[in-house]
């Protein structure tokens, strides 16, 4: 398991713990609240039968800004599923802003992928996810992706459960296109609109999920918007 967990030191910078997995932590800047960090792939990633597992909690009033270096790509498994778990805890008052690269998913692999997220009283995540059906010329393999974002007391802010496979397309999900790219916020109400069209939902607890469908992960216009809400 891969373990980041930014808590405040008292007097100087943030303290920074980590535990490498098959993903590796990178601090890169610390501050008086505040922590940069980048992750890094230990070697080649998912493979069959992989379980790849990130725990990260940010403490009270601190702040995280969370950067993948590189792209994650689900490889052919031979008839062995792989899979992505992801638990999220911020306490009172912390942030987090996680820059993700594409998840890939290569003609042949099946993922199981759970998003688990918890906000404390006044914290605020922004996270951006990418999730593409196929490398170049590929259909894609089989995504099961959940994301469930509770509050601390366990109330409901976002529960989503995706089940996708590029060589099985769904009208109505996905249809002919390969990625679907989405920016979550979680905690505060978005302040700015896309000024392309792209749809945002509004959820019923302060917080937004903008979304949209291309061909190629570097043509889905969020990366305007993602740098917005994460300033906010």
């Amino acid at each position: 398991m891969t373990r980041i967990a930014v808590s405040d030191a008292g007097d100087g910078p943030v303290r920074v713990t980590t535990t490498p997995g098959l993903l590796q932590a990178r601090t890169v800047s610390r501050g008086p609240d505040r922590a940069h960090v980048a992750l890094v792939a230990g070697g080649a990633m998912l493979v069959g039968g992989d379980r790849l597992s990130v725990e990260i909690e940010v403490g009270e009033g601190c702040a995280l800004d969370l950067e993948d270096v590189g792209g994650t790509l689900a490889y052919p498994g031979e008839g062995r599923r792989s899979a992505f778990d992801v638990t999220i805890r911020l306490s009172a008052r912390a942030r987090l802003v996680w820059r993700s690269h594409p998840f890939v998913v290569a003609d042949g692999a099946a993922v199981d992928r759970t998003v688990t997220i918890t906000l404390g009283d006044g914290a605020v995540l922004c996270l951006r996810e990418t999730l593409v059906l196929g490398r170049t010329g590929e259909r894609g393999g089989a995504l099961r992706s959940r994301l469930h974002a509770r509050t601390a007391d366990g109330d409901p802010l976002l529960l989503e459960d995706l089940d996708l496979d590029g060589a099985r397309p769904v009208a109505g999900v996905m249809g002919p296109h390969r990625v679907l790219d989405s920016v979550l916020m979680l905690g505060a109400r978005p302040r700015t609109a896309p000024a392309d069209g792209t749809v945002v939902l509004d959820l019923e607890e302060p917080g937004g999920l903008a979304r949209t469908l291309a061909q190629d992960a570097h043509s889905t216009g969020l990366d305007a918007l993602m740098g917005d809400w994460s300033s906010q």
